[in-house]
């Protein structure tokens, strides 16, 4: 078993990628801070961390308990869908009303904004049907084909969040040259309106 780890490892890592890496609430929010430099560690440790927690409940067999009750992401769906779609509105009013000195700031965040960050990323995170059924559902699933290799499978999944959060967060600081104009700002929060409104919207008629 022990020569199987790897490529277990690997498959998970691939897997975990390929369906983290989207244009999504969470990444544009992610994104946005990694521009502003405003609580990078803390909300790349909510999303990395929540990822996590969710893999190795959707490997430990939890996934089969939510398909069992539907219901579950019903409610879930609701929540979230209301959440993004007020997200959505926020960023849609800021396009409207663009603030005096919304342009890239390089200072450090306060400690207000650092909890405003990480209470917004965990409800990004956790109010999303979409990561329970990629974490839970799907990687636990995938994962259970791997039978004793299954903690492999999850562990590769894992580091593939921690992976990418890490390189959106940091890497894109890389963007504060483009990102340092106001006008810059609006089409960013114009993209991040519409992306949450519609996602919001579908999960509302979904749910």
């Amino acid at each position: 078993m022990t020569h199987g780890i790897i490529p277990a490892a690997l498959a998970g890592f691939g897997t975990g990628l390929s369906l983290i890496v989207a244009i999504g609430a969470q990444n544009a929010f992610v994104l946005r801070q990694g521009v502003r430099r405003q609580a990078v560690l803390a909300v790349v440790a909510v999303c990395a961390v929540s990822d996590a927690l969710l893999i190795a409940l959707g490997v430990a067999g939890v996934g089969a308990f939510v398909t069992a009750w539907p219901a579950a992401l019903t409610v879930v769906g609701l929540a979230g869908g209301a959440f993004l779609v007020c997200y959505g509105v926020l960023a849609a009013r800021r396009v409207l009303r663009p603030t005096p000195g919304a342009a890239l700031s390089t200072q450090g965040a306060s400690s207000g904004s650092a909890r405003r960050a990480v209470l917004t990323c965990l409800a990004l995170t956790w109010l999303n049907p979409h990561v329970y059924l990629d974490t839970v559902l799907l990687v636990g699933s995938l994962a259970a084909d791997r039978g004793d290799l299954r903690w492999a499978f999850g562990t590769g999944a894992g580091l593939a969040s921690l992976t990418w959060f890490t390189s959106l967060g940091y890497g894109a600081r890389l963007l504060s040259g483009v990102l340092g104009r106001p006008s810059a700002w609006r089409v960013m929060d114009g993209l991040v309106a519409a992306t949450m409104v519609t996602m919001g919207g579908l999960l509302l008629a979904r749910a």
